[in-house]
């Protein structure tokens, strides 16, 4: 008769044997399971040696906004991921202000974010198509932060302490406004259904 000892060891090891057997068969159920269509790419990465932080992305997810100090001043930068280079942005980052907080329309023409270039931070709006800077706030007493535009670029949502607490405050445009929509798609044409 074996001893103990022996069917110890035998049982650790036949336990080892089957726990390395499931896990192989497990992650190659799973692999195959994932299959090609649908599955996640690795991350692409774009990170610096410097404080990269406070991202925005697109509707249609081809444009990357960013707040980083790269190039020694802190600054917003926009990277498209289909093409995979930085995008300039002729008139918008300026020595004497600090921009921060980006949020991006639909394509990413429209650009919204916040300004401190004096004592307090102002909405500036920045269009790709013009290289143009329009200030939004501008009126606005109290403070303003977090901007966020529509992904149409018509409204641009922020809060807003004029009143000694945070509210959500609405600007509307105007219906003279440009909008940055899906190539092909009209401002009249009806939603595209969720999928």
């Amino acid at each position: 008769m074996p001893d103990s000892m022996s069917i110890t060891t035998f049982a650790q090891s036949t336990l080892q044997s089957l726990t390395q057997s499931a896990v192989v068969a497990l992650t190659a159920a799973l692999l195959s399971a994932c299959g090609n269509s649908g599955s996640v790419s690795a991350p692409l990465t774009l990170n610096s040696r410097y404080a990269d932080e406070q991202p925005s992305l697109s509707g249609d997810g081809r444009m990357l906004a960013f707040v980083s100090n790269r190039n020694g001043d802190r600054q917003i930068l926009l990277f498209d991921l289909q093409q995979r280079r930085f995008i300039d942005l002729p008139h918008l980052n300026r020595r004497d202000a600090i921009a921060e907080q980006p949020s991006l329309s639909y394509t990413g023409r429209y650009l919204v974010y916040l300004a401190s270039d004096y004592a307090r931070p102002e909405i500036e709006l920045y269009d790709r198509a013009t290289g143009q800077v329009q200030l939004l706030s501008q009126g606005y007493r109290g403070w303003v932060r977090s901007p966020h535009i529509s992904p149409d670029g018509r409204f641009v949502v922020f809060e807003s302490g004029a009143r000694g607490q945070w509210d959500i405050e609405l600007l509307d445009r105007g219906i003279n406004t440009e909008l940055d929509l899906p190539e092909g798609r009209s401002p009249n044409s009806p939603p595209s259904p969720a999928p």
